[in-house]
Formats: C-alpha cells, sequence, structure tokens
C-alpha cells in the first residue's frame, strides 16, 4: 500500500522538477526546470502559482527557472547559502541561504536540508561559479507527510541515517545513471533509507539517463512492501498515491 500523502498534490514535471500543492494551499516547486526541459509537458511550462521554491543544487536542469518564476510570483527561494546568494545577485527578493542538517519553514513547508554526493557549479556563460555543496531535502508538511527529494546523487552510505532521523513517507530518487545513481545504486539506497514508497525520477528525459523504473522494480522485488510509483510527467497524484490528474 503506497504512503497515503491525505490532501497533498504532487505533480512530476519531468526530469527532476515537482510541483506540490500543499494541505494548506500553498504552491511550492522543487528544483524550477520548465521552459528547457524536454520531458515537461506544455501545459506546465508556466506554474500559475508559485509562493516558494526549493533548490537542491545548481546545475541548469535544476535551477534554470528559479530566477524568472521568484520575480514574477515574489515567491521565496529556499537553497543552500551560495546558491542563495547567486540568486539574490540576480535579483531574487527573497531568498533562505541554509546548510546541510538545517531546518527553516517556508509556506508552512518544514524544509530539513541534507547531504547530496554530486556536483553544484553554476554555470553563467562558458564557465562556472561556485554554487555550493548539492543537498537533498526532506519537506514535511503540515498533515505530517514527509516527502524526500535526494537531488542529484550517488548512494552513500549516510543515507541510513536520513531514514532513521527522518523516516521519510515518500522519496523521489534519481534513476537514469551517468550523472547519478542508476538503478543499481538506487535499490542499495532504498534499502539504506528503509522507505516504502519511491517515485523515481532523473531518468529518460536525454538518451544517456538509461536507467528505467522497470529496472529498479527487477532489483527490489525482495523488499517487502515496497511500492515503485511510476509518475508519468504531467500526472499528478493525490491521498494514497491515486492519479488525480495527467497533462499530456
Amino acid at each position: 500500500m503506497p504512503a497515503d500523502l491525505g490532501t497533498i498534490e504532487l505533480t512530476f514535471c519531468g526530469h527532476a522538477t515537482f510541483q506540490i500543492k500543499t494541505p494548506g494551499g500553498k504552491h511550492v516547486v522543487v528544483d524550477p526546470f520548465f521552459e528547457q526541459n524536454p520531458a515537461c509537458p506544455l501545459a506546465l511550462k508556466q506554474p500559475k502559482n508559485v509562493d516558494a521554491l526549493f533548490i537542491t543544487h545548481g546545475h541548469g536542469d535544476h535551477i534554470s527557472d528559479a530566477v524568472p518564476l521568484a520575480s514574477k510570483h515574489d515567491a521565496t527561494c529556499v537553497a543552500i547559502v551560495e546558491t542563495a546568494g547567486w540568486l539574490a545577485s540576480k535579483g531574487v527578493k527573497k531568498t533562505v541561504g541554509m546548510n546541510k542538517g538545517g531546518n527553516t519553514e517556508v509556506a508552512g513547508v518544514r524544509v530539513t536540508m541534507t547531504n547530496a554526493v554530486h556536483s553544484g557549479g553554476i554555470q553563467e556563460g562558458d564557465r562556472f561559479v561556485y554554487g555550493g555543496e548539492p543537498a537533498g531535502l526532506v519537506l514535511t508538511f503540515e498533515n505530517g507527510v514527509k516527502i524526500y527529494h535526494a537531488g542529484d546523487t550517488c548512494v552513500f552510505s549516510d543515507m541510513q541515517i536520513i531514514g532513521k532521523l527522518y523516516k521519510p513517507d515518500v522519496a523521489l530518487l534519481p534513476i537514469g545513471d551517468f550523472y547519478t545513481m542508476g538503478p543499481l545504486e538506487a535499490a542499495l539506497a532504498i534499502e539504506l533509507l528503509g522507505v516504502k514508497t519511491v517515485v523515481p525520477m532523473h531518468y529518460a528525459t536525454w538518451p544517456v539517463l538509461t536507467g528505467t523504473p522497470a529496472k529498479l522494480r527487477e532489483l527490489t522485488g525482495g523488499i517487502a512492501g515496497l511500492e515503485i510509483v511510476e509518475m508519468k510527467p504531467g500526472d499528478t497524484v493525490t491521498g494514497p498515491m491515486r492519479r488525480l490528474a495527467s497533462v499530456p
């Protein structure tokens, strides 16, 4: 049985981008990558409501729409200190620069920043500027549901600590391989986290991202009670991860 989101509405926009409507009616986005996202349905490329943007790291496929969306909607951007500073330098008025192990509350969501093992440079023209380290995020909503967005990462042993400390109900895990962990590594990540509901992400956006949910299911068949919830770009789920809507 998948985790019960209650009244949370979770929409997969393709790649690693999610829109979430909270129990309190706020609209938050994790890793805003819309306009140049080849997996994002056309109808989702211009979010109508954005109260907050939660950013795992500074790569373009996770941050490219942060500045225009924050400016248009007067939204608050939450990111690691260096990335938040970069966003402020680009004109974003509301930023929260935090760091790993820390917690803050924005738009009614408690945000906990965790470790991730990746890189985090922000590309400006033909060069990269330092954007701080990449991170994962545990989002705790008003109804007590916890969603862990792992960001871009390989598997690492301290995922066991994330599972023990925060006990996420749902984990959004990259499985594409090449830039992040693939299904083999993600299968171990699931064991370390102890999570029973997993949404695969960061796969199939480009040909190089070859990992598949089918392979992840094959590799995790022995984990009792595990639900791999395959969301297509444009899908919205709510309650016990039932599909509420789908945008083609």
